[in-house]
């Protein structure tokens, strides 16, 4: 019987341990579980590491592997399994901010300043930021559109960096920042009309820019406090604004004079009468009603006839004006009729009565730019109203014939869509590229919408898309003036230039793929509604002398035709990059964008032309050439540009042409979006830079890429 006890004492306390050996087991699982990081959240991470250079001032970060919250990474903070802060400040960091800061969706607080982070600002932020502090370093560019998304933003400093062009009109949507600072740049031009949407602003810093115009905008706002010293800001300083506690304006060209008083409430219209005499006030507590009492019959009468005889004079002034107006329009008409019949002078009363024909005008002063950028005509003769400011800069007809000799063919450095491209050199020194719009590729309905269209692309703001710098609309003629690349376009360089081929090593192909796909995903994702490109090739992908890409055209497809079966003849001359369902049904989406992109791979990766002539029948065609081959390695290998002289890493090859096979789908919707696309080739630079250098793969293909073309992961 005791051995029976014993047993049964021996077999209870091992069925103890084990429950304990369980317990301890289950709450460690949950402990794991509860404070393992977010999988987006260390991919982020792990990307802005990388793009910092692997700084060891951040101690127990990681580019490979880690958990951010359960080893204590420098300056993060969690909350459970989330990243909710990041103070990386005064680091002496060197760097870029990487490219997946918008998986970061918990995170509140990212601070970075005082270090020496470089490149544009990243266009995809986190989106539910409450404070963001990028102030003193080095940042160019301008704001990114993701910032007008953060509607929980309450703190937001981008002082002491090298930001330009305008502030950009991103605040609608801020109705909690109370304080922004954006002093000590290279901002130009007015002050977005959206900071009076800022409805709890109260301290706002903008000192040290190059600001113009006035601060009208601003009087709304329950500022606090505001330095808006060393601008150049002019015109009366609003009444609200100079009595604010702290207000610094000094360094501007305001008006010495106080600012003009408003209307006295009791002023208005409603007091006066008919003959435009102020009305007696009654006295106090006697209404209105009984000061009419005291009219005689003699006064009553009176007044009837003086209405009389006011409606009488009003009516002849009426009929003198409208046969004045048809003696004009009549005269118009005959004008109109000795004209020959081109786009320029389209036989609409209204339009000949605002602006002359191209053919008839001599002077070539500018119309005032108020009335080009706000007022309109529309065909059907009403005034319309630009929807958003253009923040780009307005050109005058004669000053872009002296910058391009009168577009003379020397000048002349390509033709895009819509019309051809011309260098221009301006007096101060610089140098820009400006497309010179066939009027015969617009209809009137587009050159109505001309101005709205620029508004859109002058904020269309990413580094891998070219920036569009000013715009001329008068005179009947069309041009838009970019930001000059010096260094050619992708199509000329891998097909036309032997010497230049050369510098497309495989990491450079890999870096303009990798470039233009983040535009495209700007375009596709970020732009509120998406942007299509529509005319997506190598020809419009300019490298700058560092084999950066910077797509071109991208808005231009609003000025091109629109409906389903008409083909533009732009798009003639890209068949070879066109999506099947565009040949088929005229549709054009963001998935034919996505296709138009694997094409541009596919020249990248075989350095041919996308539909070629000169080659055998069955070969003529690219993507129905490569198609079948992509997944045959050794057919992959025979493939290749020979320009590349086998310096490539076969595994990559192989990357490169899955992302290829998914991109030129015929079926759109079995496409990835572009924002796949990134990822997969960022995967692909991540895992090349693991290996620099390697004598041969299990393929056995050699990877004889030199130790110092090793991928830069910077970008």
């Amino acid at each position: 019987m005791a051995v029976v006890k014993m047993k049964m004492r021996a077999g209870f306390s091992v069925s103890l341990s084990i429950a304990r050996l369980l317990l301890v087991w289950i709450f460690s699982a949950f402990s794991l579980v509860h404070c393992t990081t977010d999988s987006n959240d260390v991919q982020a991470l792990q990307a802005v590491y990388t793009s910092l250079n692997s700084p060891s001032q951040l101690t127990n970060w990681k580019s490979v592997g880690g958990d951010p919250c359960t080893e204590s990474w420098k300056g993060v903070t969690c909350e459970g399994s989330a990243v909710v802060s990041i103070d990386i400040s005064g680091l002496g960091l060197n760097g870029t901010m990487g490219y997946l800061l918008s998986q970061l969706t918990s995170l509140r607080k990212f601070d970075v300043n005082g270090n020496n982070i470089h490149d544009a600002l990243p266009y995809q932020l986190p989106p539910n930021l409450t404070s963001l502090n990028l102030a003193s370093n080095n940042f160019s560019g301008n704001l990114p559109y993701s910032i007008s998304i953060m509607s929980s933003l309450t703190y937001l400093n981008v002082s002491r960096n090298s930001l330009t062009q305008s502030v950009g009109d991103v605040f609608s949507n801020l109705v909690n920042l109370s304080t922004l600072d954006f002093s000590f740049n290279n901002f130009s031009g007015d002050l977005p009309t959206s900071l009076s949407s800022v409805s709890n602003m109260s301290k706002l810093y903008m000192q040290n820019n190059q600001l113009t115009g006035t601060l009208n905008v601003l009087s709304g706002l329950p500022l606090t406090i505001l330095n808006v010293a060393n601008n150049h800001f002019n015109g009366w300083i609003p009444r609200e604004l100079s009595s604010l506690p702290t207000f610094i304006s000094d360094g501007n060209s305001f008006e010495n004079r106080p600012a003009p008083p408003p209307p006295p409430p009791g002023k208005s219209r409603n007091n006066r009468t008919h003959s435009g005499l102020e009305s007696p006030t009654p006295p106090d507590g006697q209404s209105s009603s009984n000061s009419n009492k005291g009219l005689s019959v003699g006064a009553i009468v009176g007044i009837v006839l003086g209405a009389i005889f006011v409606v009488a004079l009003v009516l002849l002034v009426l009929c003198f004006c409208i046969r004045k107006n048809k003696r004009k329009v009549s005269g118009a008409r005959a004008s109109a009729a000795s004209l020959p019949f081109t786009r320029n002078n389209v036989n609409t009363e209204v339009s000949e009565q605002r602006v002359k024909s191209a053919a008839a005008v001599t002077d070539l002063t500018p119309p005032p730019v108020e009335k080009l950028v706000v007022d309109r005509v529309s065909k059907n003769g009403s005034i319309k109203k630009v929807k958003s400011p253009i923040t780009a800069t307005a050109y005058t007809v004669a000053s872009l014939q002296t910058a391009t000799n009168s577009f003379s063919q020397e000048f002349l450095i390509g033709e895009g869509s819509l019309g051809r491209v011309y260098r221009a050199e301006f007096s101060n020194g610089k140098i820009m590229s400006v497309k010179k719009i066939d009027n015969a590729a617009l209809s009137l309905q587009e050159e109505d919408n001309f101005l709205e269209a620029i508004s859109n692309m002058s904020r269309l703001r990413h580094p891998n898309i070219v920036t569009l710098a000013g715009y001329c609309a008068e005179h009947g003629q069309r041009l838009l003036v970019y930001e000059y690349i010096a260094n050619g376009n992708l199509h000329d360089m891998l097909h036309f230039a032997d010497e230049s081929s050369k510098n497309l090593t495989w990491n450079a192909r890999v870096r303009v793929a990798l470039g233009t796909a983040r535009a495209l995903e700007y375009l596709h994702e970020v732009c509120l509604p998406s942007v299509v490109h529509r005319n997506f090739k190598s020809a419009n992908i300019l490298l700058d002398e560092e084999l950066n890409p910077h797509l071109s055209d991208c808005g231009l497809a609003a000025l091109t035709p629109n409906t389903e079966r008409q083909v533009s003849t732009q798009m003639i001359g890209a068949f070879g990059y066109s999506a099947p369902e565009f040949a088929l049904s005229g549709i054009y989406t963001v998935k034919s964008d996505v296709y138009s992109f694997g094409v541009v791979m596919l020249e990248l990766l075989t350095g041919r032309k996308p539909l070629d002539s000169s080659r055998p029948r069955s070969e003529q065609s690219l993507v129905r050439w490569a198609t079948p081959q992509l997944h045959d390695i050794d057919a992959l290998a025979k493939m290749v540009d020979p320009a590349l002289n086998g310096m490539y890493p076969a595994k990559s090859l192989s990357r490169f042409a899955d992302i290829i096979a998914l991109c030129v789908q015929p079926e759109p919707e079995f496409r990835p979006p572009m924002s796949e696309v990134v990822q997969a080739l960022v995967r692909l630079v991540q895992r090349a830079s693991v290996v620099k250098r390697r004598s041969s793969d299990e393929s056995g293909f050699s990877y004889r890429t030199p130790e110092h073309e090793a991928i830069d992961m910077s970008f």
